[in-house]
């Protein structure tokens, strides 16, 4: 091949690249656009999308199949393990059918507590998890190992991402999108610019995760065309890159 045609290929690919970049520069506004409006934000109950990110201590939310003991001081004759029903329903001894599902353990409390207070005056009631749904969270792109991983303790973005193997050469590190489901029928999603808080060495933005979160690495504009460009033409690109 001719240096002419090397040069050529050279810009074809450089052209493509441009056009690569704005695409994704126009999904990121859009996916931007789309945290920020009315309807995300009434959605997630909280009035931000944001604070969907910024909670970091987030109570764990009863599922189908938890199961937990329910106690009474002064009425021990009450006292039970129920399980989550698949319908989010439990069935408590003289009560009958409640539904629990997505209730942090002092909603059930308050939820027992009024079911309890029909016939119980003034019911003191503690509950205790036995088992439940251990956290997780999933790493899904250009990492080095895919998968769901346990959640143990407190785990930011960046740790995440080094647990599931850190990034691969096709990793693009300027665009992390984290997933967090924030009820049945929505999902929110934030880009990360995980290379620009590594290079300034300012993790002040860095997420930690909730039970649940999935990551995703987008593949970068150039691993998008590595196979349509000619040997010869590679460290051209890759300087360019």
């Amino acid at each position: 091949m001719t240096t002419r045609q090397t040069k050529i290929l050279a810009l074809a690919a450089i052209l493509v690249l441009a056009s690569v970049t704005t695409m994704a520069q126009q999904g990121a506004n859009a996916i931007a656009r789309a945290d920020s409006t009315p309807a995300a934000s009434s959605k997630a109950g909280n009035g931000s999308t944001d604070s969907t990110f910024s909670d970091r201590y987030p109570r764990y939310k009863l599922r189908p199949g938890d199961m937990f003991d329910v106690s009474f001081e002064l009425s021990p004759e009450f006292n039970q393990t129920v399980s989550v029903q698949p319908d989010g329903f439990i069935t408590l001894r003289g009560v009958g059918d409640v539904r629990v599902e997505g209730q942090t353990v002092p909603e059930l409390t308050e939820t027992l507590r009024k079911a309890y207070s029909q016939i119980l005056h003034d019911p003191l009631i503690s509950i205790t998890l036995k088992d439940f749904e251990k956290p997780y969270f999933i790493a899904d792109g250009q990492v080095g190992h895919p998968g769901k991983y346990d959640l143990r303790g407190d785990t930011t973005l960046t740790e995440a991402i080094a647990i599931a193997g850190g990034f691969n050469e096709n990793a693009k590190h300027s665009q992390v999108l984290l997933f967090r489901r924030v009820s049945d029928q929505w999902v929110s999603a934030k880009i990360f610019n995980v290379k620009e808080m590594e290079q300034k060495g300012n993790l002040s933005e860095d997420p930690l995760l909730h039970p649940g979160d999935m990551l995703f690495v987008p593949k970068n504009k150039f691993s998008k065309i590595r196979p349509f460009l000619p040997t010869s033409a590679m460290g051209t690109i890759a300087k360019t890159y």
